[in-house]
């Protein structure tokens, strides 16, 4: 492992074109599973997984789905098809929350086109005669999964995608509020922290890059810095900025049009973003759009969840672990535990010890995580990893409820 030496991670913001379309797809999720409920249908059956476009004045959402009567209408020779009316709304109702009134983007009168269609019944036996054969629901795709930790912050996250992530938030908040010049600022944002490890350990910023949209035309990136450099110096508050540290806010100058009218966006290409900032590896997958039965999001949130609990129980200083599934084969094919070298105990005695803790089936993970919620719009900006538990559930891979059990397996 090198000592010192230079990282660098970006985030970007809720109204970048890509994350755009990561909410709407997110939001479609959780409106799915909000109309089961209301539908009396199990929300152990839903299926949906969700694409989204979107570009100037328009917004595609495609993808295929299971889905409870309330979201279907009768066509004209009385079969069942797809009301596409709660689609739109949600995705309005997104593009709103998020701040697009712009005349190229704008909430209200951008069309929306709702292709969505029934699941795969390939697909579908894969995942459902599964469950018939093992007891337990099939993964409804192969893949490979990664989960990550380490002491670099508080939250047990790598510090540059956190600062990243930081950044972008308080602009966010400030923006929405109103707060002073901030309030003229645009949804549409980038991030960029370049830490210095020394000693294995982030010591302090080296660079800071930032491009944020504004709404005033007059202003140039004197102004932009003038506006944003408090809400970075307080996203920077426990770790130094160094002396010598190298800005650069809106580089190019005037950043207007943003969002979807100045740069096409689709569901699933922050991917890095999403997770560990290139700190830690990742299986390829998206998250967004996409029910826990696809082992491309509730196995990447069960690898973190238990990578988290390692960590915080002093097994090890950082923790990488992959998890491996076949479509249709509910236990994975592989565990693989990697302690970079600051393990307590041996790797080997760690993946013994996850398989006797939680059950990495993904209904396993589902019921361990009490995943079957609308609690997924709100992970599709700022990260899917290092948030806060919530009361609805939300973030539940978070929690560090395994640490003593974890700690009881290596005695066994």
């Amino acid at each position: 492992m090198r000592s010192n030496y230079l990282f660098t991670s970006e985030s970007v913001a809720e109204g970048h074109p890509d994350k755009v379309c990561d909410r709407i797809s997110d939001e479609i999720v959780d409106l799915v599973y909000r109309e089961a409920v209301k539908s009396k249908v199990d929300p152990w059956s839903v299926r949906i997984a969700c694409e989204t476009l979107a570009t100037t004045n328009r917004v595609v959402i495609a993808g295929e789905v299971r889905l409870p009567p309330s979201l279907l209408k009768k066509d004209k020779d009385g079969n069942d098809v797809i009301n596409p009316s709660k689609f739109k709304s949600a995705a309005r109702k997104a593009i709103r929350d998020i701040g697009y009134e712009q005349d190229g983007f704008h909430w209200k009168t951008a069309k929306i086109d709702v292709l969505l269609h029934s699941q795969s019944a390939d697909i579908a036996q894969g995942v459902d005669n599964a469950a018939d054969r093992q007891g337990d629901e099939g993964a409804g795709d192969q893949g490979i999964m990664f989960g990550y930790a380490c002491r670099e912050t508080a939250e047990l996250m790598p510090a540059p995608l956190y600062y990243s992530h930081r950044i972008l938030q308080l602009l966010a908040e400030a923006r929405k509020k109103g707060v002073g010049d901030a309030g003229k600022l645009g949804p549409d944002a980038k991030s960029q922290v370049t830490v210095r490890y020394v000693d294995g350990k982030p010591a302090d910023v080296a660079s800071i890059v930032l491009s944020t949209q504004h709404l005033d035309e007059s202003w140039d990136s004197k102004k932009v810095r003038e506006v944003v450099e408090p809400y970075i110096r307080e996203a920077l508050h426990d770790i130094a900025i160094a002396d010598d540290c190298v800005w650069y806010i809106n580089p190019t100058g005037k950043f207007v049009i943003g969002g979807p009218d100045g740069d096409a966006g689709l569901t699933g290409r922050k991917i890095i973003v999403d997770t560990y900032g290139g700190a830690a590896p990742h299986g390829g997958g998206a998250f967004s759009g996409k029910d826990t039965t696809k082992v491309d999001r509730s196995a990447a949130y069960a690898a973190r969840y238990l990578a988290k609990n390692v960590v915080a129980a002093g097994l090890a200083d950082r923790c990488t672990i992959q998890i491996s599934y076949a479509i249709g084969v509910a236990q994975p094919l592989s565990i693989y535990v990697d302690l970079h070298g600051t393990g307590k105990v041996s790797e080997d005695e760690v993946e013994a010890a996850i398989r006797k803790v939680m059950d990495l089936s993904p209904s396993g993970i589902r019921r361990h995580l009490d995943l079957n919620k609308p609690i997924y719009a709100k992970t599709s900006a700022y990260g899917h990893f290092g948030r806060k538990a919530g009361r609805d559930g939300s973030f539940s891979w978070e929690r560090l409820d395994l640490v003593k059990a974890l700690k009881d397996a290596l005695k066994n």
